[in-house]
């Protein structure tokens, strides 16, 4: 089961939670999800009516904190951090993991120099252990690391959610990659079709030589069958005529003789 199978039960947890609760007591629930050591999808909760009436109320820091464990990374959080609740270790640990996934949706080389910096990590071993144990022993990346290169090879890594604007822009990339598709497809279809034409001519031309072929090796079957004399006699006249003129050669050396 992956991960986005795994979190589906504590989705559904969660939202039911906020949707029953309302105002200081949606506090609890936000926190707990943002600790959740196997929750990394936020949307839903964001979307239910209770927690968006967070909103100008004295608890919209936890609506404010919502949103950034679904967008934001952990440099982002120290930019605002007085703005927010204070992190508890299982959340710090949390947003790191995500600014791992946001790092990877648009490189597929981490260098360690980036992440040491986007993490708070010092070395490379404290690094390591971290990509290792916290996030492909999680499930949430999957990748190589690179110690000679200094950097993390990334080949999975779970998606996190849109933020605003951005599924405009994601749907005009679907819309970019079907069309490209739609034009590949209809190229190879011409081209199969091109194939097939050929290959029709192929064996059409190729009945046509073998026919011809055939009636060639009737015609000459049928010219042989027909002479009376058969290739025996025919070859026996011509040695005839090579003796009689064989003959007269000799006949014409004896009447001159050597003086």
């Amino acid at each position: 089961m992956d991960i986005e199978e795994k979190q589906s039960e504590h989705i559904d947890f969660f939202v039911k939670q906020a949707s029953i609760l309302s105002g200081p007591a949606l506090s609890n629930v936000v926190v707990q999800a943002t600790s959740h050591p196997s929750l990394f999808a936020f949307s839903e909760i964001l979307a239910v009516p209770n927690v968006l009436q967070l909103e100008g109320t004295d608890s919209s820091i936890f609506l404010d904190l919502l949103r950034m464990f679904a967008h934001g990374t952990w440099s982002e959080y120290k930019r605002v951090a007085c703005q927010l609740p204070q992190l508890v270790p299982d959340q710090i640990l949390k947003l790191k993991q995500l600014t791992v996934l946001t790092l990877a949706e648009t490189d597929k080389i981490l260098p360690y120099d980036t992440l040491m910096q986007e993490l708070d990590v010092s070395n490379v071993r404290e690094l390591e252990d971290f990509l290792i144990n916290d996030c492909m022993y999680v499930g949430i990346v999957r990748g190589k690391l690179d110690q000679l290169r200094r950097c993390f090879e990334v080949q999975f890594a779970a998606g996190r959610d849109l933020r605003p604007g951005q599924l405009g822009s994601m749907i005009q990339t679907l819309d970019n990659w079907l069309t490209t598709s739609d034009n590949l497809l209809v190229s190879m279809q011409e081209k199969i079709k091109w194939a097939d034409t050929m290959g029709e001519m192929d064996k059409k031309h190729r009945k046509e030589v073998d026919e011809r072929v055939e009636e060639a090796k009737k015609t000459l079957t049928l010219k042989a069958n027909m002479d009376p004399r058969g290739h025996g006699e025919i070859f026996s006249e011509l040695g005839g005529v090579m003796d009689y003129d064989q003959d007269r050669s000799r006949s014409k050396r004896r009447r001159h003789p050597i003086g």
